[in-house]
């Protein structure tokens, strides 16, 4: 299995009656570690509680520290998810916090020559800091860059999308991201087969896919078109926090283990669905990576 590593935000989704540990590049090496007992993170937090409790997670579960920096002067960051209807989560995202200042240091250059794939994102490149630190790892050579996109608020610019875009081997977005970037790039008629096709061929993209909450998921490969959606019954659908994240991790070692588009859908597809049955992104036991562990095998 080659190595992955994830650089962006780790921060604590603040709930009304608890908080969770979250931020969509930590929800996929999560994932990834559990399901192939391997993966490195890179990111910063605040000399403070929220960062002592980061510390003392990663350490329990094994995780290296060695990309993990520590910022005297900014606060770890914090995200208050509000539950439409739908129980899907609209996000309040603080600014200037810990993970928009990652510094590209000796830690962070020895753990991405070790790395075959880097996962990163939008989010955390809303400050010209820790973008400065993701763009330059753009300019390593044989690497396999995975991007989920991830907007969030308005912290994106069409800049930031095309750089993102250009950087890209596998793209993973939401419908509703894939609309935004045919109308910030494109500048056409939105199309759901054609636009995406256009998408990959414009910036040497390998993989796409676009998720669409229960509606399913669509993964354009080199030659084939994947379609394929898990039904939950509206009695066991708790929250969608972190749905997509899980669908990440499986897309990417899907992608890196050569499975076929059908294979790959499937698995993330059902991956995910299994994290909309609980509460938060991260599974409180590993029960559901026990399951998916012989799959992915």
């Amino acid at each position: 299995m080659k190595r992955i590593t994830a650089i962006g935000e780790i921060l604590f989704d603040v709930y009304p009656e608890r908080r969770k540990l979250g931020g969509a590049p930590f929800n996929f090496i999560y994932h990834v570690r559990k399901l192939t007992a391997q993966g490195n993170f890179i990111s910063r937090i605040g000399k403070d509680e929220f960062g002592n409790e980061i510390i003392s997670f990663l350490k329990d579960n094994g995780f290296s520290l060695a990309g993990i920096q520590i910022d005297e002067e900014h606060k770890t960051g914090i995200a208050k998810p509000v539950l439409s209807d739908d129980k899907i989560p609209e996000w309040s995202i603080e600014e200037y916090s810990a993970y928009d200042f990652i510094e590209y240091n000796s830690e962070v250059e020895k753990i991405i020559e070790e790395t075959a794939c880097i996962y990163f994102g939008t989010l955390a490149q809303r400050n010209p800091k820790s973008r400065g630190t993701i763009q330059k790892i753009f300019n390593q050579k044989n690497k396999i860059f995975f991007c989920d996109l991830n907007i969030r608020q308005n912290f994106y610019s069409p800049e930031l999308i095309e750089q993102c875009l250009n950087a890209a081997d596998v793209l993973k977005l939401n419908s509703d991201e894939m609309k935004l970037v045919n109308e910030i790039i494109l500048k056409e008629k939105f199309d759901e087969s054609k636009t995406p096709e256009k998408i990959k061929e414009k910036f040497g993209i390998d993989l796409l896919c676009i998720t669409n909450g229960s509606e399913g998921a669509r993964i354009f490969g080199e030659e084939k078109v994947s379609v394929y959606s898990v039904k939950i019954p509206e009695d066991e659908l708790v929250d969608t926090v972190g749905a997509g994240d899980a669908f990440a991790s499986i897309l990417c070692i899907g992608y890196l283990k050569e499975w076929n588009v059908e294979r790959i859908n499937k698995l993330a597809s059902e991956f995910a669905g299994g994290i909309v049955k609980i509460n938060g992104a991260l599974p409180g036991d590993d029960s559901i990576y026990e399951k998916f562990k012989n799959k992915i095998t």
